[in-house]
């Protein structure tokens, strides 16, 4: 009887409402965050404010769609610590929080895939909310077949396409449709890539007969966004990720948006669709996240909880986490792709506090994959931050090497250029014209010894895998005392960067 009478009464309601043939909607865009607080000792970002700006638009047109365009499992600093039973959470507390924003739809980012299948499975079976996944499918005993999530014991395939059916309070009704693209720049034995072009084409052509409107919502590079709205003119929107500074391009009649990593900003698209001529008007607004939006109670409680545990860890390591240590006006560059490419200001930060570390060096050395962030530092720097750039720690050693050794080490970080094992250092330069490796300005001599800081990750020959104590050049080791802040690479830039 109840439901006879809500049907009469939508009825009657839109019968009363002349239908104008437009229907408007919002979507929300967040990308590439892998922190759910807050950035800049406080002053921007956080998701509970990105779920007030969210509710409050919700408010105004519940037509309102909250998206993420990929990349927040990893990395982070809570998702390297471990619960009770010595597991890492692996981006539990990012699952736990975007549940809690209700999220409406998202697509998988290449770091997703940085956790094992193990534990990614685990994630997908946590989370609420819509998975897409055009152009990725998941390996398994040989087979492929969809990524999926299990509820209730029921298994949900994460579908290539996916369809909202909207309805205004005059009864304009629409079907928006959505495809996805996922960059293949992580490989690993569980997933199978597709061909993100034509996948994406594919999905358009299924999509265009049953649908008003098809975007996209992609974690793919730059250019590979731009070649995907040139090979679908009639694709108004690509709401992407994987770069992290906010962007919106135009390309034909689409746009492409990007926001800034960590939620620092959010896009937010008002779109208006005619039915009778059939256009679609797209208006972005780039939001900043800031102190200024308040935070919603209901997500704050979750992060609050899962900050709670940090904080405890933290404690145990540094008195005060939070205390402002630094502050920079040039972004500090941490991102994956610099990193481990080029050397760095964040980079070359790191090697010279490890240099300043110990007395009588002649340079210093750390791997770029140890540096997790993948995002720049900027304004005020506090501990939890650095906490976030080193999430693993770990000791630093003073060495004894040849002039030898140190050249093979530093060709090859060199020739690894892309991967982790490309090397960030202090005092030490190449030359192209001369193809010589310096320190302190003169070229290396074969026979001569240096003394030079390194991380315990590199002497255990991880990344370098001749590198490792007993290797032919490598002279000593120098004793470390057992009670040193050498012992946690993370005290030692907290120190060093307090002083200068």
């Amino acid at each position: 009887m109840k439901k006879v009478f809500f049907y009469l009464f939508l009825v009657t309601f839109f019968a009363c409402k002349k239908n104008d043939n437009k229907i408007e909607f919002n979507i929300v865009q967040v990308n590439d965050v892998y922190e759910i607080g807050t950035m800049e000792g406080g002053k921007v970002g956080g998701l509970s404010r990105v779920a007030t700006i969210v509710n409050d638009l919700r408010k105004e047109n519940e037509n309102t769609l909250l998206m993420h365009a990929g990349d927040f499992l990893n990395p982070s600093l809570i998702g390297t610590l471990k619960d009770e039973n010595g597991e890492r959470y692996r981006g539990k507390q990012m699952i736990a929080v975007m549940n809690a924003m209700k999220f409406d739809l998202v697509v998988l980012g290449n770091h997703e895939f940085d956790l094992s299948y193990p534990d990614l499975q685990k994630r997908f079976n946590e989370s609420n909310f819509q998975w897409i996944a055009t152009d990725v499918k998941l390996r398994s005993d040989g087979k492929t077949m969809p990524f999926y999530k299990m509820k209730d014991s029921v298994k949900e395939e994460f579908p290539k396409t996916f369809t909202f059916n909207l309805i205004d309070d005059d009864g304009t009704e629409l079907k928006l449709g959505f495809f996805s693209a996922t960059v293949p720049s992580n490989n690993k034995e569980y997933v199978v890539y597709g061909d993100l072009y034509q996948d994406a084409i594919n999905a358009y052509k299924k999509l265009e007969p049953t649908t008003d409107i098809v975007l996209g919502l992609t974690h793919v590079a730059l250019n590979q966004d731009k070649l995907i709205a040139n090979s679908l003119p009639k694709v108004p929107l690509l709401i992407g990720g994987h770069e992290h500074t906010n962007m919106l391009i135009p390309v034909g009649d689409a746009v492409i948006a990007k926001a800034d990593a960590n939620a620092r900003t959010v896009y937010i698209h008002r779109i208006t669709y005619d039915k009778k001529t059939k256009e679609t008007t797209v208006n972005s607004e780039l939001k900043h996240v800031t102190d200024e939006i308040p935070d919603d109670p209901e997500v704050a409680a979750v992060v609050d909880k899962w900050t709670s545990i940090m904080d405890e860890k933290l404690k145990g390591i540094i008195n005060d986490p939070y205390k402002v240590i630094y502050t920079t006006n040039i972004p500090l560059e941490g991102r994956d792709k610099p990193i481990r490419s080029v050397q760095t200001n964040l980079g070359q930060l790191i090697a010279k506090a490890m240099e300043n570390s110990y007395e009588e060096l002649d340079c210093a050395i750390i791997n770029g994959g140890s540096i997790r962030i993948d995002d720049q530092l900027n304004g005020d720097i506090t501990g939890v931050d650095i906490f976030r750039v080193l999430p693993f720690g770990g000791g630093i050693q003073k060495v004894s090497m040849t002039g030898e050794l140190l050249e093979r080490v530093l060709n090859y970080g060199r020739l690894k250029a892309g991967t982790g094992a490309y090397l960030q250092y202090a005092s030490i330069t190449y030359n192209n014209d001369t193809r010589q490796w310096q320190v302190g300005g003169k070229p290396i001599k074969k026979s001569k010894v240096y003394k030079l800081a390194l991380t315990d990750y590199l002497l255990l020959g991880f990344d370098i895998p001749f590198l490792k104590i007993g290797v032919n050049g490598l002279i000593k080791v120098h004793p470390n005392p057992e009670i040193s802040d050498n012992n946690d690479i993370r005290k030692v830039v907290i120190n060093y960067i307090s002083e200068i």
